[in-house]
């Protein structure tokens, strides 16, 4: 094993575990529970009543990583910024890698994470080999796929943090090179870009290359584009997307052309981040003079993320628009995921009802099989996708005016419902809408609660809808 810089050794490790279990102890029985910890990437900006709080600091270091095993023991409030740092000097990395800096291994776990090699490595849950957990009951608990807490290893993906939480993971690394070579293909119909996804992520490979990573954006209806990426060792030039030039805006740039683009792998790891995806231009910050004098190191998605946080408290933007007579607008902030064969469905559907672009797309197939005699729910119970199913992500993040005579979220819900029509699954890192019978029907209610009987049967943690829907 080797230790990375900064980490924590395994005495101090369990020294902190102990401190948080007596820290756990001591709070009040019919107190809510939250934790202190300083970057959150959940976009739910309900009510926050006082709660008592759980120092987690000790949690956040990469504790080692095993070289020859491809492994890493990371602590549960560790950012990936800081684990692809200690692992990459090793020439490897987490086999998923979610795109904001600031989104930490325990919270990829339990809410769910994806990124460009999720269609062969399937999501962040699935590389976990153990966890160790302080769940709801004040125990701390190591579950894997084959001990005695193997249900909970199952069920801890999607339960955000209402069964306990990760205080230490193991997980599988995979190799690198040092480039990243891209090419970006243009489709004129959400159909065309759909098939094309089915078929090279089902090769692996798309005109005599490998593909290590797809992902795509549709501009609009009649403008998308797949970028398919692979692992190189050299690179006749790299692009910078850290300062002035803008990633997305590449994309359309180097469709077609002969070499593609070339990053280093570092910073296709993070391509997305320096813009939060598009989401910078809401603020300003692609404007050429804004981003002249806006620190290179401020050009972060947690930066932008505190920036809405304040917004949505203050209620500024809302009343500028009163004001200035602009309309009201609807924030839709979500992620969803929709079977590669209805995909097309999803896009004509979000072209006409939402109309906001740009839209990302992402590719996913689970990599965990049930075992002889399961259903496929009952491997990831609490977020049931099918086995050997290819499916697209679709995310998409911005405001979208009101209707006249409008009520309450109905763009949110448009989306919910279509989603559910098509036979996909909604990420709830944000807002949602469902009614109580829809939620638990469609998160396998039953699973939970046997889950939530078993490891917090006094209920100190929120009910996964309370937190999810009722935003509590």
């Amino acid at each position: 094993m080797i230790r990375p810089p900064a980490q924590r050794d395994l005495a101090d490790h369990v020294a902190a575990v102990q401190r948080l279990r007596r820290e756990y102890a001591r709070l009040p029985a019919g107190a809510p529970v939250r934790l202190a910890k300083p970057t959150s990437n959940l976009f739910r900006f309900g009510r926050t009543p006082a709660a008592a709080t759980l120092d987690v600091h000790a949690f956040s270091s990469v504790l080692a990583v095993d070289p020859d095993a491809r492994t890493a023991d990371v602590g549960g409030m560790t950012t990936y910024e800081d684990l692809v740092a200690a692992t990459l000097p090793h020439g490897l990395m987490p086999l998923v890698v979610p795109q904001l800096r600031t989104i930490t291994l325990g919270g990829a776990v339990t809410g769910l994470g994806i990124e460009s090699s999720s269609f062969r490595n399937g999501l962040p849950h699935e590389s976990v080999t153990e966890i160790e957990i302080l769940t709801g009951s004040g125990d701390v608990v190591t579950a894997r796929r084959d001990n005695e807490h193997r249900d909970l290893f199952h069920g801890f993906p999607n339960s955000y943090g209402t069964l306990g939480y990760s205080l230490r993971l193991r997980i599988e690394l995979e190799p690198v090179k040092p480039y990243v070579h891209l090419r970006h293909l243009r489709f004129d119909s959400a159909a065309a870009a759909m098939d094309a996804l089915a078929r090279i992520c089902s090769d692996g490979v798309h005109d005599g290359q490998r593909v290590d990573f797809a992902d795509g954006v549709a501009f609009g209806r009649h403008e998308l584009y797949l970028t398919l990426a692979r692992f190189t060792d050299q690179a006749p030039w790299t692009s910078d997307y850290t300062g002035a030039d803008i990633y997305y805006r590449s994309i359309p740039r180097y469709a077609g052309t002969g070499p593609g683009d070339y990053l280093t792998v570092h910073d296709y790891l993070w391509r997305w981040d320096t813009d939060w995806f598009w989401c910078s231009r809401a603020l300003g910050v692609q404007h050429p003079v804004v981003r002249r004098i806006w620190p290179r190191s401020l050009k972060r998605s947690d930066v932008y993320r505190k920036l809405v946080a304040l917004d949505r408290r203050t209620d500024l933007s809302r009343l500028l628009a009163h004001y200035r007579g602009r309309p009201q607008s609807e924030p839709v902030i979500q992620d969803v995921e929709v079977p590669v064969e209805r995909g097309a469905d999803f896009l004509d559907f979000f072209q006409s009802e939402i109309k906001m672009t740009p839209v990302w797309m992402c590719p996913l197939r689970l990599r965990e099989k049930p075992a002889p005699g399961t259903a496929d729910r009952d491997v990831w119970p609490l977020y049931p996708l099918e086995q050997d199913r290819l499916y697209v992500n679709f995310g998409f993040w911005g405001l979208v005016p009101v209707r006249p005579g409008q009520r309450g979220p109905l763009h949110n819900r448009l989306i919910e419902s279509e989603v559910t029509r098509l036979g996909g699954h909604k990420s709830l890192y944000s807002d949602a809408y469902y009614t109580e019978d829809e939620f638990w029907r469609l998160y396998n209610g039953d699973a939970y609660r046997s889950l939530k009987r078993t490891y917090d049967p006094d209920g100190r943690l929120l009910d996964l809808y309370a937190k999810c829907v009722g935003n509590r």
